[in-house]
């Protein structure tokens, strides 16, 4: 049986492996082709992981979390382009995609008004940035409701496949 860490300072890998209850070397028993070695490298920041071993730990862990954090916080190109998604509970997710759907029926309008010629004139510029703020705010809450069903998913609580049926009918 492994050590327990000690370790004051742990990174997010770290954490989600001891959340899952497994050492180094379990971990890299059900990761298959990731040493125990890598894992500590990793952890201990001595080493950057690689896209494929985040994928291998998010799915050992059960810690669909672990892609997203790896992408907005460590990829170069991702710290650019993706944001961080909190995890939040269904029904925060729920609320917070109707109000932006309300927000948003309410600027579908001006939205047609400001882009039917395909420019955006000075006196539309302000309408169209807070449209686009709302945009944003419904693409992160679409964001957080992917991670809580990939989440939920990988905690056994939803089977995938029932998830991914197609009714007959389409």
């Amino acid at each position: 049986m492994g050590r327990k860490s000690t370790k004051e300072n742990k990174n997010q890998y770290q954490i989600s492996r001891e959340n899952a209850g497994l050492t180094r070397e379990a971990a890299s028993e059900k990761m298959v082709y990731i040493s125990s070695d890598r894992i500590e490298k990793i952890e201990s920041e001595k080493s950057e992981p690689h896209p494929d071993e985040i994928l291998a730990m998010a799915e050992c862990y059960k810690n669909p979390s672990l892609c997203n954090y790896y992408c907005s916080q460590e990829c170069p190109i991702g710290r650019e382009y993706v944001p961080q998604v909190e995890m939040k509970d269904l029904s925060q997710i729920t609320l917070e995609m109707l109000s932006s759907l309300n927000t948003l029926q309410k600027q579908k309008d001006r939205l047609i008004e400001i882009t039917v010629d395909g420019e955006i004139s000075e006196d539309e510029a302000a309408d169209f940035k807070a449209i686009r703020k709302d945009l944003e705010k419904m693409a992160m809450t679409i964001d957080s409701l992917r991670l809580w069903v990939d989440s939920t998913i990988a905690s056994g609580k939803i089977d995938k496949d029932l998830l991914n049926e197609r009714d007959s009918g389409d």
